[in-house]
């Protein structure tokens, strides 16, 4: 996800009809998926308008993906931690 958005914001893209046609697709995808996000807001602000407006765009998306899916984990020095379990 964060190569998407980067790549998103390089081409000027609209940001959020592009996060609203990600979540679409998989709400409606019958196959497993797995994405990928770096954590970019636990550090120190960035200290350039381009990398507060990715940080805050980051952390937008990953919001909005994990209201979405089934399972969310946070992966820290190969530990994972669930903060989204599947419904069952």
């Amino acid at each position: 996800l964060t190569l998407w958005l980067a790549n998103l914001m390089e081409h000027e893209a609209d940001l959020d009809a592009a996060a609203e046609e990600l979540c679409r697709v998989l709400t409606r995808t019958a196959r497993p998926v797995v994405l990928v996000s770096n954590e970019v807001g636990l550090g120190l602000v960035p200290a350039t308008p381009l990398g507060r407006r990715f940080r805050d765009a980051a952390g937008r998306l990953n919001q909005q993906v994990a209201a979405v899916v089934d399972d969310v984990f946070f992966v820290a020095a190969g530990l994972p931690l669930r903060l989204k379990p599947r419904d069952e």
